[in-house]
């Protein structure tokens, strides 16, 4: 870099995101539950949808993802005008720093919060701030301490991640209530089809017109390679976004994948009940070892462990066994294993592992 050629401020202080890992030397097929993947994979629907959009990969895909939109609406009872998809929730998120966060502003996020809220806050110029959580938890009170004029955006994902903690509709309402009058409220819903009963925020979205919702379908719908996400907003918002969104940011066979598998109900009503199960029971089976965590409502538990050093010797003897989990050190719990829900057999060799490494303390 010459001493004049320099981006613009923020960029350099942005560090790279690290994803999940996935390879372990020593191990041809490890077992992977680091990035919170749904372990069935796609509907089958949807990949027969991909492989048909394969043939027509000449075209130019739709500009206004028309057809995904009215899909979407239709299956969540929401109104297909007011939904934004972009290549996953990340861009969702960028386009609303980036059109309404900038140079003396400031975005606010949780100390636990998605890397990418303080990501695109510092791409688009603005400072992020990060807001003390409660044990794990969305601290509300916290949030709305501190909100001002120059406060443009505030980010909060709901069920939590890494945590899987959550906030109530009510809680939710109040902060939105309390936000400036410049502010939106950003409810980044990539594990809502995991809490049962929630709509991920679509009523307040609805109701109010500071609230954005964020959805995903990287996360229950098995589409994490194809770089899907979504966003419902009031009208206003949706036609700013829209102004700064790529025409053809989505590609022709990731909007027929996607469409395939939100019409797809009874597969991912199936992922979903037996995630709960096995998130119960592996929940169930880590408490019983000693190792705590909170209720998820999400596909991953949060176990926490005496220290960071139990931890490490924790992940090192999965690693050992050819599980990849997530140590989430870097979203400031060095005490803490993300463990993703697997199926069955997977949630069994995490639970023999476990036993076998408190055996061996």
């Amino acid at each position: 870099m010459t001493a004049t050629i320099r981006p613009q401020p923020g960029i350099l202080d942005i560090a790279l995101y690290q994803g999940g890992a996935s390879e372990i030397d020593g191990h041809a097929a490890p077992l992977k539950l680091s990035s919170n993947e749904n372990p069935f994979g796609a509907s089958p629907a949807a990949v027969d949808a991909m492989g048909e959009a394969l043939a027509q990969s000449h075209r130019y895909p739709s500009t206004d993802h028309g057809s995904l939109r009215a899909a979407i609406a239709e299956v969540h009872g929401l109104d297909a005008d007011r939904i934004i998809c972009g290549v996953g929730s990340d861009e969702i998120l960028h386009f609303l720093c980036q059109a309404y966060a900038g140079p003396g502003t400031q975005v606010r996020y949780t100390e636990h919060g998605f890397a990418m809220y303080r990501i695109s806050a510092l791409a688009a110029g603005a400072t992020p701030v990060e807001v003390p959580e409660a044990e794990r938890r969305v601290d509300v009170d916290a949030l709305i301490d501190g909100l001002g004029e120059d406060t443009r955006l505030v980010f909060i994902a709901n069920p939590s991640n890494p945590a899987a903690t959550m906030l109530t509709d009510a809680e939710i309402a109040r902060l939105a209530e309390a936000l400036p009058e410049q502010c939106l409220l950003v409810l980044d819903g990539a594990y809502a089809e995991f809490a049962e009963g929630y709509d991920g925020g679509a009523a307040l979205v609805d109701a109010r017109d500071n609230v954005v919702m964020t959805r995903t379908f990287s996360k229950a719908y098995g589409l994490g390679g194809l770089r899907v996400g979504w966003g419902y907003a009031p009208q206003h918002v949706i036609d700013t976004l829209n102004r700064i969104r790529g025409p053809f940011n989505l590609s022709g066979v990731a909007l027929a994948g996607a469409e395939a598998a939100v019409k797809d109900r009874d597969w991912v009503a199936e992922c979903i009940r037996v995630n709960a199960d096995e998130r119960a029971r592996l929940i169930g089976g880590l408490r019983q070892l000693g190792i705590a965590s909170d209720d998820s409502f999400a596909n991953f538990v949060l176990a926490r462990f005496a220290d960071e050093a139990e931890a490490d010797a924790a992940n090192a003897h999965l690693l050992s066994e050819g599980i990849i989990v997530r140590a989430p050190k870097s979203y400031g719990l060095p005490e803490c294993l993300r463990i993703t829900v697997g199926r069955p057999e997977d949630n069994d060799r995490v639970l023999s592992a476990m036993t076998a490494f408190r055996g061996a303390e």
